[in-house]
């Protein structure tokens, strides 16, 4: 009688290890080189309020009209930290020496728009923009470190907005178009994989963020987020298509921000809630990316929400046309579902999200939860059956310079080493991964709070919430373990 064998084969781990950074984050150089004002340099922040100032104004005051009126009159950068960032702009040749001394594999960084199309709608790019992410995509690869840079984080000329509406507008495909194309032969010979949009499910839960609309409750807000994400669909789409003619050979992905979600309890409505949580808030975004197509289960939550997507013809073509060829996510949490109300409420990424009482949480109250990442690598390998990168991971922290002139910091270590213990559990599962990219690789001003107080990086930034400071990188403790891991893994890979 026949059967099946499967025959033993030993599992090579040869993901990439690396880090991850965002333009409106870091690069600071607000005037310089020919940049516009961009959506992300209108977030305020006075460097002078309290920490529980400032998160009443992160948790409990979302981006106004008014800020806004005052961002577009105000030209200094006082008050507005990500038109400071870290001055990654003037120091990116000793910040790449660094990675490269850190044994970094992959670098993830973003392209800012208005750096390259100050207005967004000009037919032709600024030189000096394009000269400068040339010189730093070039010096990665002198150092031997891949190119891993995403077209949309969160960042898009203001022009944009006030002159058309920003992404409700039909007619930003069409700059998208072009800011592609200058992207992909410009920039393709140096870049070796791309992203058109990160987390593009903030849409729904950070509308300035994700849309680059005013989250004020008002009827047809809803309308209004789900139009634009249609619109980034369709430009995401274009990317996808545009870098099979252009940049041949190139993978070009989609990014969420992964919610990981369980059941609060066996009950059956707790399931359902948790399926459903899943489909609206995550699979949705990565469904229509990577399957080329709205999913059945939006008709009714659009219908219950009064949402009607414009399409035109063509636009379900371009969809199927357009599929990624790889999917990330950024993952720092896990939360459970469950349809009772009062159950405790703790916060996440983007969100506030359900207690689950088996897990700690960090300083600011995101669930630590190593094992739901192994959980979403699965999810995802059988879902899509595409390489995957995790495009986010690691621990906001508050961290001190000590007298020793370094930061003691085993606590990012040991998250660090519970989460990467994960990847290599999920590839002998099966898992097809491509990359990891540990967030905020150096310290960046941090995109929910504004501040520097909240640092991610292994290697400190010499910076406060104010912008005082001397800039000066300090290698932090979780810098050599990194260093060391990232050698060990890289040996294990070429035994």
């Amino acid at each position: 009688m026949g059967g099946f064998c499967f025959a033993r084969k030993e599992v090579k781990m040869t993901y990439l290890l690396g880090g991850a950074i965002a333009s409106s984050q870091a690069e600071g150089g607000f005037h310089d080189g020919g940049k516009g004002p961009s959506t992300q340099d209108m977030r305020y922040l006075d460097g002078a309020w309290t920490p529980e100032q400032i998160e009443t104004k992160h948790q409990q005051s979302p981006f106004t009209q008014a800020e806004l009126t005052a961002a577009l009159a105000d030209d200094d950068t006082t008050y507005y930290p990500l038109r400071r960032g870290i001055d990654f702009y003037h120091h990116y040749k000793t910040d790449i020496a660094l990675l490269a001394e850190l044994g970094l594999q992959v670098f993830r960084t973003s392209i800012s728009w208005s750096r390259l199309y100050p207005n967004g709608d000009e037919l032709e790019p600024n030189e000096a923009g394009i000269a400068y992410y040339r010189d730093l995509f070039t010096e990665c690869q002198r150092h031997g470190i891949k190119v891993l840079a995403t077209m949309i984080h969160y960042d898009i000329p203001v022009h944009l907005v006030t002159a058309y509406g920003g992404w409700q507008n039909r007619q930003l495909i069409t700059f998208f178009k072009r800011y592609v194309t200058t992207l992909y032969t410009r920039l393709g010979d140096v870049v070796d994989y791309w992203l058109p949009f990160n987390e593009i499910n903030a849409a729904k839960f950070s509308p300035w963020d994700g849309v680059c609309l005013i989250p004020t409750p008002r009827a047809g807000l809803d309308q209004a987020i789900y139009q634009s994400l249609h619109h980034q669909f369709l430009c995401s789409a274009w990317a996808v298509k545009l870098g099979r003619q252009l940049v041949p050979g190139k993978l070009v992905g989609g990014m969420i921000a992964r919610f990981t979600t369980y059941p609060a309890t066996c009950k059956p409505e707790d399931n359902l809630q948790a399926l459903q949580d899943e489909q609206y808030a995550n699979w949705f975004y990565l469904d229509v990316l990577a399957r080329g197509s709205y999913p059945s289960y939006m008709t009714r939550y659009f219908n219950k929400i009064g949402v009607h997507i414009h399409t035109e013809p063509g636009d379900a073509a371009l969809l199927q046309e357009g599929r990624v060829g790889f999917v990330a996510f950024s993952y720092y949490f896990s939360q459970v579902a469950t349809n009772q109300p009062d159950w405790e409420q703790t916060a996440g990424n983007l969100i506030m999200t359900k207690k689950n009482p088996y897990l700690t949480t960090s300083e600011w109250g995101w669930q630590i939860d190593p094992v739901g990442l192994r959980i979403t690598l699965n999810q995802l390998n059988d879902r899509y059956g595409l390489p995957i990168i995790v495009a986010e991971n690691g621990l906001g922290a508050h961290d001190e310079l000590t007298a020793d002139d370094t930061v003691h910091d085993p606590y990012r270590i040991a998250y660090l080493k519970a989460h990467l213990a994960q990847l290599d559990l999920a590839v002998a599962d099966g898992v097809n991964l491509l990359a990891y990219t540990m967030w905020g690789i150096i310290d960046i001003v941090s995109c929910g709070a504004l501040t520097m107080a909240k640092r991610y990086g292994v290697i400190y930034v010499d910076r406060d919430n104010a912008g005082h400071g001397s800039d000066r990188r300090v290698r932090k403790d979780s810098f050599y373990w990194y260093r060391d891991y990232i050698a060990a893994h890289k040996e294990a890979t070429h035994d």
